[in-house]
C-alpha cells in the first residue's frame, strides 16, 4: 500500500513539475478590444504565445502582440531567453492593464504593442505600431536626464537578475536581427526598451 501511494506522489509530483503557469490565453481580438489604433495598424498585428522562466523559477507561458513581420524576432529571443532561464516576471497584453503603460511597467510587465503617444510627447510610440518591447521594467526602467525614473519604485541594478546589460546574451541576440536598445539612447536611458525599424 505504502509503495502504491509513494508511486501516485510521484508520477502527480512529475506531472506537476511539467506544468506549464498560464499567465495570458486571450485571442487576438480580446487582446486589442478598446485599442484606438486604426485598421491599418490592426492588420499587421499577430499575437504569439511565448515560453519563460520567471522569477519564482517556474516555466510560464504568456503572449505578445507584435507587428506580423517580427514574429521570428521574438520567437527566436524567447526561445534563447527559456534556454538561457533569464527570469521574465510576466508577459501579458497591456489590455489586461486597460491600456495603461504606468500600470503595467509597475506590474513588471514585458509587452509590446500599446497604440499610445511617446511618455511626454506629441508623437506615437514605436509600440504604436508592434515594432517595440519593454522587458522587466522594474529591473530595466527608463531613467531620465533630471534623474527621474520610470516605473516609480524601480531601480537599474547590473547585478540584479532580470536585468538587461550590454553585450548581454539577450542584447546580442536583439542586435544581431537589427533591433535597437533603449539603454544606448542619450536622451534618456530606456534600458527595457527594444525597437526594430521596419519601415
Amino acid at each position: 500500500m505504502f509503495f502504491k501511494f509513494l508511486f501516485i506522489f510521484l508520477l502527480y509530483s512529475s506531472l506537476l513539475a511539467g506544468q506549464i503557469i498560464v499567465d495570458s490565453d486571450l485571442t487576438f481580438e480580446e487582446s486589442i478590444r478598446g485599442t484606438q489604433a486604426p485598421d491599418s495598424v490592426i492588420k499587421n498585428l499577430i499575437i504569439i504565445d511565448v515560453e519563460y522562466f520567471s522569477f519564482d523559477k517556474k516555466l510560464h507561458r504568456g503572449q505578445l502582440v507584435i507587428h506580423k513581420s517580427l514574429e521570428n524576432d521574438i520567437k527566436e529571443v524567447f526561445q534563447i531567453i527559456k534556454d538561457i532561464k533569464f527570469p521574465i516576471g510576466k508577459v501579458i497584453p497591456i489590455v489586461k492593464y486597460g491600456w495603461s503603460d504606468n500600470l503595467s511597467m509597475e506590474d513588471n510587465n514585458t509587452s509590446s504593442f500599446n497604440y499610445r503617444k511617446v511618455a511626454g510627447k506629441n508623437k506615437l510610440s514605436n509600440h504604436s505600431f508592434g515594432i517595440a518591447i519593454d522587458i522587466n521594467p522594474f529591473q530595466n526602467p527608463a531613467v531620465y536626464n533630471d534623474g527621474t525614473i520610470s516605473p516609480k519604485g524601480s531601480s537599474y541594478d547590473k547585478k540584479t537578475p532580470g536585468t538587461i546589460l550590454k553585450d548581454s546574451i539577450i542584447y546580442n541576440e536583439f542586435i544581431k536581427r537589427g533591433w535597437n536598445w533603449g539603454g544606448e539612447w542619450n536622451s534618456l536611458k530606456d534600458y527595457q526598451h527594444f525597437e526594430k525599424n521596419i519601415r
